[in-house]
């Protein structure tokens, strides 16, 4: 499975009179996994949309591979992307099985059948996000955490070289979040993750992006960006991070009150 290279370049979104995005620039190389972090409203899964399309910005361009998305089919996008949203656990009657074969879906001609390949590739997603054995359940019978599962093994089945994921871990347990993010880094591809615990965030992301009323305030690698100065500013904490020598980066969090927003 190859791997793309992102580049968000000048994007702007305006809803109404707000902006939301405001000349966003952003790049997430080959490989990584990239965490977009920031406060509420911050304008972190409007930035997912206009990457998977779902929302076209006003200005500026992503390019995947430097190739302009907007620019590619429908299909073409498809392929090249895949999704995991918050909303995508629709169709709660699909069985597991039927829900991972629609990542399949953008390699289908019209009105044809599934294929040998698209069995075998629906069946390692299945076996690669552990979630075989509920093949035959249906997905609204399933806890968070394994619907989380089979959603990123549809991403997988969708054979994509950039994974789009907003707020993968939310609403699970500790192991289960650490769980799912290893499994995401063990499939090598592209990933632009949108994480709400900055704990989760530095320990688990290669690179970090952090947005603030709309815009890029900082980017780079999780050291770089986690400083004092910015968890104070951004987020209004006071920490500080550190690597250990086993190479896990931790936040380490005062014990007083939150500092006042600046």
């Amino acid at each position: 499975m190859t791997t793309a290279e992102l580049s968000v370049a000048g994007v702007s979104v305006t809803f109404g009179d707000a902006p939301a995005l405001d000349t966003v620039t952003m790049h997430a190389p080959a490989g990584a996994i990239v965490g977009v972090v920031g406060p509420n409203g911050s304008g972190k899964t409007t930035l997912l949309r206009t990457i998977y399309r779902s929302l076209r910005p006003e200005s500026g361009a992503v390019l995947i591979d430097g190739a302009d998305i907007t620019a590619m089919s429908v299909r073409a996008a498809a392929r090249t992307t895949a999704a995991v949203l918050q909303s995508g656990a629709g169709a709660p009657e699909l069985t597991v099985a039927e829900m991972v074969g629609l990542g399949r879906n953008p390699h289908h001609a019209l009105f044809s059948r599934d294929s040998g390949d698209d069995r075998e590739a629906v069946a390692a997603a299945m076996d690669r996000t552990g979630v075989t054995t509920y093949a035959d359940r249906s997905v609204g019978s399933l806890s968070g955490g394994e619907r989380q599962r089979v959603l990123l093994a549809r991403a997988l089945a969708q054979h994509p070289r950039l994974l789009v994921l907003d707020e993968l871990t939310n609403h699970l347990d500790v192991r289960a979040r650490f769980e799912l993010l290893d499994l995401v880094r063990s499939t090598g591809i592209t990933t632009l993750a949108v994480l709400h615990e900055l704990d989760l965030a530095v320990r688990c992301c290669d690179h970090l992006v952090v947005l603030n009323h709309g815009r890029v305030v900082a980017t780079g690698q999780v050291l770089e960006v986690m400083t004092p100065d910015l968890l104070r500013t951004v987020f209004g904490v006071i920490a500080t991070t550190e690597r250990h020598d086993d190479e896990i980066v931790r936040i380490h969090y005062a014990a007083r009150p939150l500092a006042p927003a600046p």
